[in-house]
């Protein structure tokens, strides 16, 4: 990832800062997101700064068309290019089909589909002129085989690997790849406020038997990032101890 240029949406914490900080390590340039957590966010930057490498911080809504091409406007005026787009940024609304309040279903596809939508547009315009880019979009196996309780994140999930696919189709012919990750039950702050019953049902499911951790999904999103995943695109890449086989 030395002197490649990446920009990580919701990068404050979690799956995102473990991204930012490998792609940024020894040499990487990345913008790093935040909505609502400046403080986490430049913590961030520090570690990528601590790591070798350079961070800029920067707020944006990505749901935001205006944010989502501010976003990649500094970045080329910071560093000159853009390399790597990682669509990471999402929130979960949980609730019952039944009870699901018309605001939780449009926040979550806002944010975790529209923002990626955006993202993925604004981006391919600097990196059809470079003719060559890699997109990564951080989808979840609740877009692939559904979740209870998530009809509208399972939804938006599953609108990412849509997203990822025809947009794989459409730009192929720049040399832009775009891949999707599918993380399973990983150990971040958004699960550990699940309770015990919740935690041990989840394991259940998982053949490795045991939570998956930020840094696993990090390293693949540095593979698909990497000149070795240049012949891969249109893929979605379940990291997930097995539970979807």
């Amino acid at each position: 990832m030395e002197g490649k240029v990446s920009i990580v949406t919701g990068a404050s914490r979690g799956i995102g800062r473990a991204i930012a900080t490998l792609l940024g390590a020894n040499g990487g340039k990345v913008l790093v997101n935040y909505q609502g957590r400046e403080d986490a966010a430049k913590e961030t930057a520090q570690l990528i700064e601590a790591a070798g490498g350079q961070a800029i911080v920067e707020r944006a809504d990505v749901s935001v068309a205006e944010d989502a091409k501010r976003l990649v406007d500094v970045a080329v005026a910071t560093f000159g290019r853009v390399d790597i787009l990682v669509n990471n940024a999402g929130i979960a609304r949980d609730g019952l089909l039944m009870r699901m309040k018309d605001e939780d279903w449009d926040d979550v596809l806002n944010t975790n589909l529209r923002g990626a939508f955006y993202m993925t547009r604004q981006v391919a315009r600097p990196m059809m002129k470079q003719r060559d880019g890699r997109i990564i979009n951080i989808t979840s196996v609740s877009g692939i085989m559904g979740n209870a309780g998530q009809v509208n994140y399972s939804s938006a999930k599953a609108g990412m690997i849509g997203l990822t696919k025809a947009s794989a189709k459409e730009l192929a012919a720049r040399n832009i790849t775009v891949n999707a990750v599918a993380p399973g039950y990983i150990s971040t702050e958004m699960t550990e406020v699940l309770g015990d019953d919740v935690t041990e049902h989840m394991l259940s499911a998982i053949p490795l038997g045991r939570p998956g951790t930020p840094e696993d999904v990090a390293a693949v999103v540095e593979f698909l990032a990497s000149d070795a995943a240049r012949y891969i695109t249109g893929q979605v890449l379940n990291v997930d101890g097995g539970m979807v086989m």
